[in-house]
C-alpha cells in the first residue's frame, strides 16, 4: 500500500524483505553514513537514472 505524505512529494511505502538481507543492507547503509531509508532512496534514484538514460525520460502522470 502506498500513502502520499502531506507534502504530496513524499510517498510512504511498506517494504517486505528478508530479515537477514535487511540486516546486511542496514550495515551497508551505516557504512555509507546513511539511514536504510536514505540508502534505498539513493538506489532508486540511481536505477531510475540508468533506466531513463537507456529508454528516455519516464513521463509524469497525465503526460503519457
Amino acid at each position: 500500500m502506498i500513502f502520499l505524505a502531506s507534502t504530496d512529494n513524499l510517498v510512504r511505502y511498506t517494504l517486505r524483505v528478508n530479515r537477514e538481507i535487511f540486516r546486511k543492507f542496514r550495515y551497508v547503509a551505516d557504512s555509507e553514513g546513511r539511514s536504510a531509508n536514505r540508502e534505498i532512496e539513493q538506489y532508486m534514484k540511481r536505477r531510475v537514472k540508468e533506466f531513463e538514460e537507456e529508454h528516455g525520460e519516464i513521463p509524469k502522470p497525465g503526460e503519457e
